[in-house]
């Protein structure tokens, strides 16, 4: 009570730091007369003008006013939108390296240009993170014209971009892309081989659209490069024929967590089908030789049981398509992991794609906080500041309104179950459109929204539906859905990037309904009359009360909540929000309050009676908040486990960048190898014990194998002075001399591209066994619970142990490679760049429960491809198939993605460059 008061006179923290900005606002105001008076020329020539004088000393804090003006007016003559005194706010606390909370449609994207612009200036990088490829390619066009006039180039990254457009990209000031394509790119970086072929720059200042959506919600799984195992698919077919008769007694379902559970009876009746299959190597189904059916099996017990068909997934093309839970959209080519999407696939009958093998991960919190400067916008950040502070140390600064909010939000209406909730919502919508007012629905899955539709029918309603089914045309859809009389059904809006606008949206009419009608006085004319038929609909809107925006349920999060919420009232128009509830809704069912509440709810309910309470809607917030502090901890259990790997993660990559820079490696294999003869002595002769004692049998075994030498090890052994140190100095000079006589019969630029090509090669296989060894641990280290041991300590204590390991496995390989492989002296093939990093497999998994938003599909060669890209190098003289196929055309200079000259229609790259 106090602290309200207090509020309400003295302000809050917000409050008073976004007055604080007013000063700067003040001063950017000031300038506008002087700026209007330049030549476009003159404007455009600010940007070398700052230029100079950062070079001179001056800060970018500095120069703020007067680039912020500079954007301003460059938006007026290019865009024909000027930037109001809030956005101005907006752009400040970007530029600070904070998170600006701004209502929908307050132009987050325009305030994006001024942060942009004023840290692209230094030349160092800016990117524009959205969270889809049609906001990234929309900003940069619409955005771009802007920058392009000003002097600053702009890229824009997208899938399937060839690899020297996305290096030119990453190479303009401002860079505009999706979450995952900078994320994948950063782990493909790190598996190239030269430091020509990578596409980022040093990491320099980052603004994230929808920064919730990217940074909350999607965090929660980690990007996952992986490559292809072996084929599996009939044993999931088999185990899936099992599961599916399975009674409902004989397991128990956790809707919270998606977890199936065997009963004891079902363990038995599972275990008798198993082995009628023959399935089972032994009766016992938790026998270690029965471990892979036990692990599938789990996965075809959650993909039949948990997983739904039009909520979790569709069927298209005769392929699963995963459906994102918080946009509502299909995530074409993602794949849930561990084994998770192909039981899905075996339990809808359609093609089985293999398994993948982890070959780079990294969580958007570490990908993210790399960046020395970061920021973010959205209109629903205040509801997670807490988590946005832990984590990536951002304050969420709440930006005023331009114009005060008009909406009403009205009171949740409580009814008894689905049906009775639905038919009053189809009422609703049919009183609402009679009257012309548009209205958006939100609902929760493919499922309701096509149910819904359903009842509008019924009612005779003319309705859009937007959900996964439709994203080809979802931005027409929601440009349209402030139309007269529209109703709009949307599985989810968040991150939907279009502003619904009273009356419609012209631009979008224009590209509808005069696409085929060429420029001239007729196109003019047309145009002028669909503004004019707009602003008659828009003012007959806001007579019938703006947009109403109806919620068929609550969502876990309250940000999802308020973001379907913010579509209405935007810009100070009049609207209204109402979200209609019962007691099947998932949350409700899964979180809400106990049963003596349902109890009461349906004993005193009629069928179709409705009730709404301030104390009902509170209980609903604190199941929210339960579920928001749940998911917290999931994700910051994902952080703790991963900031485990980072450490690791950081000291391979260094390792990487560190040799491809150098130009010779001999000092580094030449420790690694000492340190391999090393450990072979120290393990057949440890320090402190006899001769005798000694395991001489395998010190020659292991020479042999790691060094391809056959010293006389029993005379050695003959000798009254012998100890491990001598051996061990023995072996090395051997060694030197067999490495001295390789290298005499090779080019020195050929032996140490040699070099670098193995460590190179070794680094990455073992580092991607490694991945795959603490993906196991993983899963298995919550079990050190049960001997009150903390399974994160744990696993930190082993995940060290097997890094150590991992690096003596490499020392030890390195010098097996190099002192047994075969030297073919065959003359150096011509220079030529070197191949593209394969198409790998892309994934954004949840390590903990397989959750995935995995997989891009666009390819499907694994690591051997990747350790085949020296072909053609001097690498290709080591081993055996290193001969090269002719290639009349490698001086040339013809370019990798030109036609091949040989006329075949295939990419030079993937014909005679390939050779």
């Amino acid at each position: 009570m106090f602290g309200a008061l207090a509020k309400s006179i003295f302000g809050s923290a917000n409050d008073r730091y976004v007055k604080s900005l007013q000063k700067t606002v003040d001063r950017i105001n000031a300038l506008e007369p002087e700026l209007e008076a330049l030549t476009d020329e003159q404007l455009a020539a600010q940007t070398q003008k700052f230029r100079d004088q950062l070079a001179e000393g001056k800060t970018l804090d500095d120069i703020l006013p007067e680039a912020f003006a500079t954007v301003r007016e460059a938006s007026k003559r290019v865009l024909g939108m000027r930037h109001f005194d809030v956005q101005m706010i907006g752009g400040i606390v970007l530029h600070r390296g904070e998170i600006a909370e701004m209502r929908t449609g307050e132009g987050k994207t325009l305030v994006a240009t001024l942060a942009t612009y004023l840290n692209a200036i230094e030349g160092k990088g800016v990117h524009v993170v959205t969270v889809n490829d049609y906001l990234a390619r929309r900003d940069a066009e619409w955005m771009g014209r802007l920058h392009g006039f000003l002097g600053l180039t702009v890229g824009v990254i997208v899938p399937n971009l060839p690899e020297q457009q996305r290096r030119a990209a990453y190479a303009a000031d401002i860079t505009y892309g999706t979450n995952n394509e900078f994320g994948f790119d950063y782990l493909r970086d790190n598996m190239k081989h030269e430091r020509s072929q990578q596409v980022h720059r040093p990491f320099n200042y980052a603004i994230v659209d929808e920064v919730d959506s990217i940074l909350i919600d999607e965090a929660r799984t980690p990007l996952i490069i992986s490559g292809p195992t072996e084929d599996k698919s009939e044993l999931y077919v088999s185990i899936d024929k099992v599961v599916k008769g399975l009674e409902e007694e004989y397991y128990e379902a956790d809707e919270k967590s998606k977890n199936v559970s065997l009963t004891e009876d079902g363990v038995e009746e599972i275990e008798r089908r198993l082995i009628e299959a023959g399935l089972l190597e032994t009766d016992n189904l938790y026998d270690v030789e029965n471990t892979l059916v036990v692990h599938h099996l789990d996965q075809a017990l959650r993909a039949v049981v948990m997983f739904k068909r039009d909520i979790d997934y569709i069927v298209k093309d005769n392929k699963v398509v995963i459906i994102d839970e918080f946009t509502g959209r299909m995530m074409e080519g993602r794949r849930w992991s561990n084994g998770l999407h192909q039981a899905v696939e075996a339990k809808e009958g359609v093609k089985i794609e293999p398994e993948n093998q982890t070959m780079a991960s990294i969580t958007f919190q570490n990908f993210f906080r790399m960046y020395p400067k970061l920021s973010g916008m959205t209109g629903t950040a205040a509801t997670e500041a807490p988590e946005f502070w832990d984590v990536y140390k951002l304050n969420v600064v709440e930006i005023p309104t331009n114009l005060p909010v008009q909406r009403v939000d009205e009171e949740d209406e409580f009814y008894k179950n689905t049906q009775d909730k639905f038919k009053a919502i189809a009422k609703a919508i049919r009183e609402k459109n009679e009257t012309g007012q548009p209205v958006l629905v939100g609902t929760v899955s493919i499922e309701k929204s096509e149910l819904l539709s359903s009842f509008l029918d019924k009612e005779g309603v003319k309705h859009n539906v937007l959900n996964a089914r439709m994203h080809e045309s979802e931005a027409h859809i929601v440009a349209q859905a402030g139309r007269l009389g529209a109703v709009t059904i949307a599985t989810n809006m968040a991150g939907r990037g279009t502003d619904i606008q009273l009356g419609g949206n012209v631009d979008f009419r224009i590209e509808d309904e005069l696409r085929d009608m060429e420029e001239g006085p007729e196109r003019d004319a047309a145009i002028a009359r669909l503004k004019e038929e707009v602003e008659a609909e828009r003012q007959k809107v806001l007579e019938a009360g703006g947009l109403f925006v109806l919620g068929t349920e609550r969502h876990e999060s309250r940000r999802i909540d308020n973001q379907l919420r913010g579509r209405s009232g935007r810009q100070g128009d009049p609207g209204l929000s109402r979200f209609y509830l019962c007691l099947e809704d998932d949350l409700l069912r899964i979180f809400g309050p106990d049963t003596l509440f349902a109890k009461m709810m349906n004993s005193n309910l009629a069928d179709g009676e409705a009730i709404g309470s301030k104390w009902l809607s509170k209980a609903i917030e604190t199941a929210q908040k339960k579920v928001e502090a749940r998911n917290y901890e999931a994700r910051k259990q994902v952080v703790e486990y991963d900031n485990v790997m980072n450490d690791q993660r950081s000291v391979v990559y260094e390792q990487r960048a560190e040799i491809m820079d150098s130009e010779r490696v001999d000092d580094v294999v030449g420790d690694m190898r000492r340190d391999a003869i090393n450990a072979i002595v120290t393990e057949a002769c440890p320090p402190g014990s006899y001769p005798e004692q000694w395991n001489v049998d395998g010190l020659k075994q292991r020479v042999s194998e790691v060094l391809g030498l056959q010293p006389p090890i029993d005379d050695w052994l003959q000798e009254e002075t012998v100890e491990p140190e001598l051996i061990e100095e023995r072996l090395q000079e051997l060694s030197e001399e067999k490495l001295s006589a390789k290298m005499a019969d090779a080019d020195d630029s050929v032996w140490r591209q040699v070099e670098k090509g193995i460590l190179l090669d070794r680094l990455d296989h073992h580092w991607k066994e490694h991945l795959a060894t603490l993906d196991a641990l993983r899963q298995v280290v919550f079990l050190r619970a049960y001997a009150q041991k903390q399974p994160i300590n744990e696993y930190k204590q082993e995940a060290f142990g097997l890094f150590e390991n991992m690096l003596d496995a490499i020392r030890e390989d390195v010098t097996r490679v190099l002192m047994t492989m075969e030297l073919r002296l065959t003359p150096p093939p011509p220079p030529r760049e070197l191949p593209d990093l394969p198409d790998f497999l892309t994934g954004h998994i949840d390590p903990f429960l397989g959750e995935d938003d995995s997989n891009d599909g666009d390819g499907s060669r694994g690591q051997e491809a990747l350790f085949g890209a020296l072909a053609g190098s001097p690498m290709a003289a080591v081993g055996p198939g290193g001969a090269n196929r002719e290639n009349p055309y490698a001086d040339k200079n013809v370019s990798r993605n030109a036609p091949c000259p040989c006329g075949s229609g295939n990419k030079y790259k993937h014909c005679h460059g390939a050779a």
